[in-house]
């Protein structure tokens, strides 16, 4: 794949901020068609403008996708199928952090369901435009956090809520990578590789929220401790820009990087039969199978 991403459509999920705004911004300056893929059309125009004016690129448009509706998901995919005849780089980039009590439009918890079921969902829809416009690649946007994360597969609970325990930041970042090394698995030998990455602690507006859950005073104090500590989001989007361009990894697939080389990831996240069992639930949940 060469560096120079001319005439290569890609996708990025939560484009309009942070680290996806930044990747975009790069890969447009490298040519091809990007879309991005967000909630908010106010915010997402906003950037492309930004975008378009920074690196003359009319070619950057804005697709709706809400990650935490599985019926949005399914719209926007029929939308690409149907719009576009091809599909080269899908980048997994948009994610929650701190909306402890919020809940997806099936009733899954917030977190877990935009970080991890929408993507998924997502993924699998696209998969052949993918095929078809191989070689192509697919990036999962995880976070070393994931090494805190657990699984917990219980089905309900007393309240009849299914998978009550799959919630929160840190199991939806494990989830990430699990479902990257599965999925690379499945589609070995179609020309199609994926790839999980830890993008750095990133002063992003993940971190807004932070004021919200925490109350006004120590939350600035949070966000002002984070700003010193934390990448810009412009450096935290070089892992994710070097895995989609990088000619030297056209054939690299299922493996997880951080300051843009193979990294290591946690002993769950190696876990096959872990990864396995996300996959069957992922599909029950998302109606995929």
């Amino acid at each position: 794949m060469s560096s120079a991403s001319n005439g290569r459509l890609t996708v990025i999920t939560g484009a309009n901020a942070g680290i996806g705004r930044e990747t975009a911004l790069d890969l447009a300056r490298r040519g091809g068609r990007i879309i991005l893929a967000c909630r908010s059309r106010e915010r997402a125009e906003e950037a492309r403008q930004d975008i378009i004016r920074q690196t003359d690129n009319q070619n950057v448009v804005f697709r709706k996708l809400d990650l935490a509706s599985l019926e949005s998901v399914r719209q926007f995919a029929e939308e690409m199928k149907r719009e576009e005849g091809r599909l080269d780089i899908l980048i997994n980039n948009a994610g929650l952090c701190w909306h402890s009590d919020e809940k997806t439009a099936e009733g899954f918890d917030l977190q877990f369901g935009v970080n991890h079921f929408g993507h998924f969902l997502l993924t699998n829809l696209l998969l052949d435009l993918l095929k078809k416009s191989a070689p192509s690649r697919i990036l999962v946007v995880s976070s070393m956090m994931h090494i805190y994360g657990k699984l917990d597969f219980t089905p309900t609970n007393e309240n009849g809520d299914r998978y009550p325990n799959l919630k929160s930041y840190w199991p939806s970042k494990l989830a990430n990578i699990l479902f990257a090394k599965e999925l690379a698995r499945r589609l070995e030998g179609t020309g199609v590789t994926v790839n999980s990455l830890h993008p750095g602690v990133i002063y992003t507006d993940l971190w807004d929220s932070i004021k919200a859950d925490h109350g006004f005073v120590w939350g600035t104090i949070m966000k002002g401790f984070c700003w010193v500590l934390m990448k810009s989001a412009r450096e935290g989007a070089q892992t994710t820009i070097h895995c989609a361009v990088e000619e030297t990894l056209h054939n690299v697939t299922g493996r997880y990087f951080a300051d843009c080389s193979i990294a290591e990831e946690s002993e769950d996240a190696k876990d096959d039969g872990l990864a396995k069992k996300l996959w069957e639930v992922s599909a029950e949940v998302t109606g995929l199978e």
